[in-house]
Parts: C-alpha cells; structure tokens; sequence
C-alpha cells in the first residue's frame, strides 16, 4: 500500500514539475514575446537549477528523508502553485525586472524539484527495495508523469483553467501528495499531526488561491492595459483581451496591440483598398488571418466582389468577432454575410490541402515577433500564396512599420520578390502604431493606384491614396536578405528594430 502510494507520489510530482516549467514558459512568451526563446531560457535554467536540488539532497539525513519529502512537497505546492499570480502582479503593478523575478522563480522551483525524485529513491531504499526494480519504478512512472502533463496542459488545462488556476492546481496535487504521503506513513514521521496540519493549511490558501484567481487576473491586467476590460480569453492558441475607454475599443494578442477602433479604419482602408480598386473585375477574395472581420468590411463594400473565404487560425477569435454586439457593430456584421465562409485552420495548411484561385488575397497576419509567426512571413509560404493568386491579381500583405522597424519591413519586400512577385511597398499614418507599412504584389509587374475609389472612406481619398507609395528621403529602401524558413533573420530583425524603440 506504501509502496502504491509512493509510486503514485512519483506519477503527480514529475507531472507537476513539468506543469510548473510549462506555466512560467507560457506566461513569459504571452508577456514578452518570443516564445522560442522564453520557453529555451526558463527551460534551461529550471533544468539546471533541477542538478543543483539533486546534488543539495545528499545533505538531507536518511532518518529525516521522510519528513524533508513531506516539507519540500508542501513548500513546492505553495511556491509553485502562487507562480504564475506572482509573476503576473509583478508585470502588472511592480517596477522590479519582470525577467528577473521570472528567472528567480524559475530557479526556486527547479531547485526543489530537482530534490524530489532523489529523496523518494531513497525512501524506497529504506523499504529494501532492489536497486533494479528501485530505477526501473521511478523513472518509468516519473516520464509517464511528464508525458501526461505535456498534453494535457496544451490540450485542457491552459485553454480552459488559464495559467494562474492551473499553477493553483499543480500546486494542490504537490499538497496533496505531501498529505497522502503523511497519512500513509505517520508511524515513521517525527511530527504526523504537525505535518498534517501544515498540510491542509497550504491546501486551503492554494484552494482559495483558485477561487480567487479570476479576479487576480482581472486585477493584473488593469495594470497592464489601464482601461477597463470587457472581454478575456485565453485560448490553445493565444490570449485575447478586448478594453474599452470611452468609445475606443481596443484588441489586444499575447499583450500586443491589435486595433483601436478609433483609427482602426485607416489600417485597414490602406489594407484593402490600393489592391481592390485596381481590380474591377475582382471577384474572389482570399483574408489570410483578419479574424477581426475588419479587412472583410472593407472587401464587402466592393459590389463586384461576390466571395469571400476567411482563414484565421483562432475560432475563438472568429466566434469573438461574430457574437459580440459592440464588435459585430465595428465590423459592421462581416463575417455572417452571406458571401463570407469563415475557416479555422492553419493558413499553410489550408493552402497546401486548396487549389482554389483568388483574384486579390489579404495577408493580415500579426507581426513577426515570434519564430511561429515568422514562417508566415518566409519564401515557401509566400511561394505558397503566389500560387493561389490569379495571374493578374493582387496579394496585399501587413509589413509592420517602415519607421520604427525599417529592416522588417524591407525583408517582407525582399522575401516576396524572392517568391517571384513584383512589389509596390506603401505606408499610411494610424496614430494608435505610428507609421505603418504595406506591400502589394503580384505576378503582373504592373500597377497604379486608382484615380477613383468606387465605395464609401472615411480616410482614403485618390490623392491620399497616390501619397501611400511615396517614402520620404529619408526613409530610403533598405536591400535586406529574404526571410528563408531555416533562418528566419525577420524575426530577428523585428526584435532588434522594436527593441531600438523601446529604448
């Protein structure tokens, strides 16, 4: 019966290390960005901080293994379990490093962590167990432990708990373990009933934790985004807040501004309309990402177009923008139109698997701040999209800003010209981003910018319109390397760029 529950113990807390290192993984790539990167570093130094527990453990008396396992699960439960809250208030509301508080918590854990296995090892050594079958146990049910919660955090835990409850509810398996296993061998602990007692009292504040880690959350993010917050969701793919101060609306990805509704018209009239009103025969429309429904609005008012295939990733997203009374209203509806099918799916994906030819195609994907993102923006993709695209038609693609990120943007030129495509790079003016870039292209090495516009703006006017292709002096173009798939220099390229600004 010991023995069951010790191996259980070994099941739940190498699940729970796992979880703890995929939490403050997540939180840091939500918070910061660059997921590759925040998911490489916490992974390396909770790993490494795992070697030092393991060697700090032969300090731990064998007549104390028992009583320090109980302890260290009760510490780690409560530790780990208030991580995630911790790391978020700190962004939110503290001026202390948010990378170092990150790094600190990371270690803490690691260490104790890294102090379990070990001293249960040693708990069966006591019990005389064979060496053989002692290894054979503890690391068969310890990997079984990190493979079950490695799909079950992407799968369940952090689309539907959200990362601070399910950091609350790791840490209650670890309190739990550690009151099992007091339970189960009281007879052979110094102090059965203190240690039951301190037991329950970290699973009570870890319990409450949960309950109020809803309003944990709503309370952070104020702190991020300062106006009041009218929708959160965190889903498998991304975390999505919507604020709202007076009449601005404003979308928020993984903590990165999406759209304000004050302005937003001029993103995404530029977007659109260079491209659209120079196709009057156009009839079949591509929106790769624009799950906002936003780009969509502005095809829609073109009468000749008659269909429109939206490709976005998030059904959240899209779902978001179909249901919600204000953001229905912004975007006038678009997505329930009749001449509108909204698909989820991985746009590569999608493109692969359709041999379908559009007339004009969107490309309204986030910026390339991420590794995942910047394949979106590579030579095969773009290759990709060049054979959907009708032989006279236009591509349009989001570029990030040509001010503030100048080498991005002339990589996204340099990558389509690399895919075969002719290029007319033009920029607009949204006060919410600043200068903001675009590139049109095609398979035709032809265009020129409408000398009317046939549908209704609040921002473009033909001569407006002409202006988007004209870069001042002294924003020349910059000869920048493609961005091929292996190498992915856009992503580094809009770190450094962006980096630059915020200095």
């Amino acid at each position: 019966m010991r023995d069951r529950a010790l191996i259980l113990s070994v099941l739940i807390v190498a699940s729970c290390g796992l979880g703890y290192e995929l939490v403050t993984s997540a939180l840091a790539s939500y918070l910061l960005g660059d997921s590759i990167l925040q998911f490489s570093s916490v992974i390396g130094c909770y790993l490494f901080a795992m070697g030092i527990g393991s060697w700090l453990s032969r300090y731990v008396e064998d007549e104390d293994v028992l009583d320090r396992f109980v302890d260290l699960e009760m510490l780690i439960g409560l530790v780990g379990g208030v991580s995630a809250a911790v790391l978020f208030v700190v962004f939110a509301w503290l001026s202390t490093p948010f990378r170092t508080a990150l790094y600190v918590m990371v270690f803490a854990i690691g260490l104790m962590v890294g102090m379990e296995i070990p001293l249960v090892m040693r708990i069966f050594n006591q019990r005389r167990t064979a060496f053989r079958e002692l290894v054979s146990r503890v690391l068969a049910f310890d990997y079984l432990g990190a493979l079950i919660v490695s799909l079950v955090f992407p799968l369940l835990l952090a689309p539907r708990l959200g990362l601070l409850r399910t950091a609350f509810l790791f840490g209650m398996f670890n309190a739990g373990v550690a009151l099992w296993t007091a339970l189960a061998f009281r007879d052979d602990l110094t102090a059965p009933r203190r240690s039951l007692v301190r037991g329950g009292v970290v699973m009570a504040l870890l319990v409450a934790g949960m309950g109020f880690s809803g309003r944990m959350t709503a309370w952070a993010e104020r702190g991020i985004y300062g106006d009041e917050i009218v929708h959160a969701e965190t889903t498998p793919f991304q975390r999505l807040i919507v604020t709202r101060w007076q009449d601005d609306l404003r979308l928020y990805i993984n903590g990165n501004l999406q759209f304000s509704s004050r302005d937003e018209h001029r993103y995404h009239e530029a977007l659109v309309h260079p491209g659209l009103q120079a196709l009057p025969a156009a009839r079949r429309v591509l929106v790769l990402g624009g799950g906002d429904g936003l780009a969509v609005r502005e095809i829609l008012k073109s009468p000749h177009v008659e269909h429109v295939t939206l490709v976005d990733l998030d059904p959240a997203m899209t779902g978001m923008f179909s249901t919600s009374a204000p953001l229905v209203a912004l975007n006038h509806g678009s997505l329930k139109d009749r001449r509108v099918r909204v698909i989820n799916e991985d746009a590569g994906r999608w493109l692969e698997d359709n041999r379908d030819s559009y007339d004009f195609i969107v490309v309204d994907f986030p910026d390339p701040s991420s590794f995942g993102i910047g394949r979106l923006y590579s030579v095969p993709m773009f290759r990709l999209i060049a054979r959907h695209l009708a032989w006279n038609g236009y591509v349009v693609v989001q570029s990030t800003s040509p001010y503030y990120a100048p080498r991005s943007f002339w990589s996204v030129d340099a990558t389509l010209k690399e895919a075969g495509l002719h290029t007319w790079p033009y920029h607009c003016d949204v006060p919410s981003f600043g200068d903001w870039g675009f590139v049109l292209a095609g398979h035709r090495d032809d265009y020129t910018p409408p000398a009317k516009l046939d549908v209704p703006t609040r921002y473009l006017t033909p001569a407006t319109l002409r202006e988007l292709f004209e870069f001042p002096k002294d924003r020349p173009p910059l000869a920048m390397p493609p961005n091929r798939l292996d190498e992915q220099t856009l992503v580094r390229y809009f770190d450094e760029d962006w980096r630059r600004v915020i200095r």
